[in-house]
């Protein structure tokens, strides 16, 4: 049998909104979880709610093992509140829950730096 190798670099998955938008919260971690086990650097295109991203902090601090699973590494940023909230929104103080978050293995990724408008990360192959 021929030995299949995976390809040399890094893998990235880029997660639409529409794809999420189906799956409940559980759903969205085990993804992003699979993936990022699995080597790959997950950006989702709106990210995740505040009880979401702990639900994902708290399920990953469960699978951690020294030798297979070092955690993730995540960032995220909001999009412009006024060009994504309605006026109804805005008005009753309910915040955009639109974001860019990009969430890797512990051991590969690293943020150089972030603000308002960049993330900027260095990844490593393991």
């Amino acid at each position: 049998m021929a030995d299949l190798k995976k390809p040399d670099g890094v893998q990235i998955d880029l997660i639409s909104a529409a794809r999420m938008d189906g799956l409940a919260s559980m759903e969205k971690i085990r993804l992003i979880l699979d993936g990022v086990r699995d080597g790959n650097i997950v950006i989702l295109e709106d990210g995740l709610t505040p009880d979401e991203e702990s639900r994902l902090i708290e399920v990953t601090m469960t699978e951690i093992s020294p030798d297979e699973f070092n955690g993730i590494e995540i960032e995220t940023y909001p999009r412009s509140e006024t060009a994504d909230a309605s006026f109804l929104d805005r008005l009753m103080g309910r915040q955009s829950t639109n974001k860019l978050t990009v969430i890797g293995p512990a051991n590969q990724i690293e943020t150089l730096h972030k603000d308002e408008t960049i993330i900027q990360t260095l990844v490593s192959r393991k």
